[in-house]
């Protein structure tokens, strides 16, 4: 076991290399810098604006600032924001806790409220519990999330006043976002559970193990359920994406603080390293959370570590 980590961790390792690296290039296409971007240009001469850019390495070679950047990543250092001369790590880890809680616990809603409803459509297939479960998926999955926001803050904040609109304070902050974030991917892991749970229901050793007399529950959960869970845990991976993505809009729909905040009053300032920084550790917890993943298969299936092949049984 502890090889087969080793072998994943170190070829993650380039990935997150590859992936900074990419980011970079990316970011030098956006045209512009921060001295023409900020309102205090007109105010500047040519040649203020010429010595900022100076100090600041804006008109380098690309490819010398590259080099730079990535003997800077391998000393963890991201550099500094354009605005305050701050660390950009340091303002990002400052962040990070609040974006890393409200995704978790919008998984944890995702995950208690899509699995059993995708085993209760599964275990009862074509029937009204089926066609009710499916419809409620459907419309948690196409309803916007910026949408589903504001209407929890009009109803459970402004007319209700049961819970708090906005902030960071406290476990009723978190309830109204963790809802808005939750319900979209909740909706696609109830409709993969029911697809899968069905399509393991109908496989010759559930029906054996049903002959031989076990019982329907442990049929259920400890065959039929496990068999499931690796493309169910893959799901979770993916999802976990998606909430880094939609956890951008939360945040600034609930005016908390978080990644998503951080990146966008950036944007807005054009501190391209906070930016650039962000998206590169967002892009990073991605990978390591797809690390996980993979571990996982290992303790699901123990022939994905000893590299034998599933077909064998």
């Amino acid at each position: 076991m502890a090889l087969y980590l080793a072998k994943r961790i170190v070829l993650t390792i380039p990935v997150l290399f590859a992936t900074a690296l990419m980011i970079f290039f990316l970011f030098q296409l956006i045209p512009g810098d921060v001295v023409q971007a900020s309102m205090t240009q007109k105010l500047m001469t040519k040649e203020q604006q010429d010595a900022i850019r100076e100090a600041l390495g804006l008109n380098r070679p690309v490819l010398e600032r590259a080099a730079d950047y990535a003997v800077a990543l391998m000393q963890g250092d991201m550099g500094r924001s354009f605005r305050t001369g701050q660390p950009v790590l340091d303002m990002l880890f400052s962040q990070l806790p609040y974006t890393v809680i409200l995704i978790a616990w919008s998984l944890l809603l995702a995950v208690l409220i899509g699995i059993p409803l995708g085993l209760a459509a599964a275990l009862r297939r074509n029937s009204s519990v089926d066609a009710a479960s499916m419809t409620a998926a459907v419309l948690g999955a196409s309803i916007p999330q910026y949408w589903l926001g504001l209407v929890l803050i009009l109803v459970f904040a402004v007319n209700l006043r049961w819970l708090p609109a906005t902030g960071s304070d406290g476990f009723d902050t978190l309830i109204l976002p963790a809802i808005t974030l939750g319900v979209g991917n909740a909706a696609i892991i109830a409709r993969l559970t029911r697809s899968q749970m069905v399509e393991v229901l109908q496989s010759d050793y559930v029906r054996t193990a049903e002959a031989k007399g076990v019982r329907r529950s442990r049929v259920v959960l400890r065959h039929a359920f496990r068999n499931s869970l690796i493309p169910i845990i893959t799901m979770l991976g993916l999802q976990v994406g998606a909430l880094l993505g939609g956890a951008v809009v939360v945040e600034v729909v609930f005016a908390r603080p978080g990644l998503g905040t951080i990146v966008v009053q950036s944007i807005l300032k054009r501190d391209i390293p906070v930016i650039q920084g962000g998206i590169v550790l967002i892009a990073a917890l991605f990978v390591l959370v797809n690390l996980a993943v993979d571990v996982s298969y290992s303790f699901l299936d123990p022939r994905i570590r000893t590299g034998r092949s599933s077909s064998g049984g």
